[in-house]
């Protein structure tokens, strides 16, 4: 079986990798040119299982930051939203890592290549070839001699957002609500109120800001804005940037004494995902197939998830998956896309921050045992959520959208605490 995998970045590189391990030798495209700064620096415990798969945990710990946790600031509370990684002991590391997404994605595909995958430097084109069918064009397949001139059994995709596959085939899409846009640099010298690398997120007053703890005293600050409140607070990517953080009092307190070490980038945050994961002799890993939203970073997370439930198929099946394997896939890639959106809303729409302060509430009237408890618990699925242990487990996604529902009253109204 013969595979060519489009894409170097961490879905492609993770996939290549696992692959190779086992004995199976993909082609990998990559053109390896990457900005200087890419979104996606913040990882959740649920990716370091695939990282000490892949062998490189001990070699991105040398280039990260430790990740304890993420604080969810909101200037309509009383208290911050405190969130470690404790509670998912026994299932999941209890720790994350923040990374410069360039060195991170280098070293997966460097690795790639140690295990044995052929990295081919051409960013591969693919033309329709049938009602549902792809293959390489053919200077395409010139630049990988290994295939000796014969299409490859199989074309996964796995380079972003760039949606080369379905935009050839013309599939079909389904749009999130959301058409925000995010505007994120470098800084070094910030004030950090937290935890050493302990993420912040700050509710705006048009959107939302990350605060991203990396090495060197280096601090990775973004703010996610609606397309129509960006464009008011100036003409270019920098003047956004530099307007929101004045206009918002935590971030301009973080960078009172900072200097930005870098230009200032912007990036789509558009939801979208396809209805089609795979068809005859293609398959779309990560971003390629779908993207929810870089709140609670799920992405990074999804492009790695997807590409080590994938690479098992492979494995499995040598001589190439059947159908019934990937629409299996498909599904449970479809589970995971919904249950980060269901968790992703509550905090959008407000919900997460007023249950936060029903719990409060209740507390405060009735400091007993079984409230204490109740409240532990709460905050106990939301980390595990969060964390990537419990996000598609039936009885935390219940739990929390019966509270949400039930449990919410003397506070201010989800509305009110809503991320514009």
């Amino acid at each position: 079986m013969s595979v060519a995998i489009l894409g170097g970045g961490p879905a492609g590189a993770t996939f290549a990798g696992l692959l190779a391990q086992r004995g199976l030798k993909p082609v990998l495209f990559a053109d390896e040119k990457a900005p200087d700064l890419l979104v996606g620096e913040s990882l959740i415990p649920a990716i370091v299982p695939i990282l000490q798969r892949l062998g490189v945990e001990e070699r991105v710990a040398e280039m990260a930051t430790l990740k304890p946790g993420v604080s969810f600031v909101h200037p309509k509370a009383e208290k911050d939203l405190d969130f470690t990684f404790d509670p998912v002991s026994g299932v999941l590391p209890t720790y994350a890592y923040n990374v410069p997404r360039p060195a991170f994605d280098g070293l997966l595909s460097d690795r790639a290549a140690e295990l044995g995958v052929t990295k081919v430097r051409h960013r591969a084109k693919v033309v329709k070839a049938g009602d549902e069918r792809l293959e390489l064009t053919p200077d395409s397949l010139a630049a990988a001699p290994s295939f000796e001139g014969r299409q490859p059994d199989w074309l996964i995709y796995a380079s972003g957002r760039n949606r080369l596959f379905s935009r050839t085939l013309n599939l079909p899409s389904k749009e999130g609500p959301r058409r925000d846009i995010a505007y994120f640099a470098h800084f070094e010298g910030c004030h950090h109120p937290k935890a050493l690398g302990q993420v912040i997120i700050t509710r705006l007053e048009h959107g939302w800001s990350w605060r991203i703890p990396l090495p060197d005293g280096r601090m990775s600050i973004g703010v996610v804005l609606d397309r129509s409140a960006a464009e008011a607070l100036g003409a270019t990517s920098e003047d956004r940037l530099v307007a929101a953080i004045q206009r918002d009092p935590y971030l301009s307190e973080a960078v009172a004494s900072a200097k930005r070490v870098s230009s200032v980038k912007s990036y789509a945050n558009y939801q979208l995902v396809s209805e089609q994961a795979f068809g005859p002799g293609w398959v779309q890993l990560g971003d390629a197939y779908g993207f929810v939203d870089p709140m609670l970073s799920p992405g990074l997370f999804m492009a790695m998830k997807s590409a080590s439930i994938l690479a098992d198929i492979f494995i499995r099946y040598p001589d190439g998956p059947p159908l019934r394997a990937l629409r299996g896939y498909q599904r449970k890639f479809d589970d995971w896309l919904e249950a980060w959106t269901e968790l992703i809303e509550l905090f959008y729409d407000g919900r997460i921050f007023s249950l936060q302060a029903a719990g409060e509430k209740i507390m405060q009237m009735h400091s007993n045992p079984v409230a204490l408890l109740l409240q532990r618990h709460m905050n106990s699925h939301i980390a595990c959520m969060a964390a990537g242990a419990w996000t598609t487990r039936a009885y935390s996604r219940h739990l929390l959208q019966f509270s949400s529902k039930h449990l919410i009253w003397g506070v201010d109204p989800p509305e009110e605490m809503a991320i514009a």
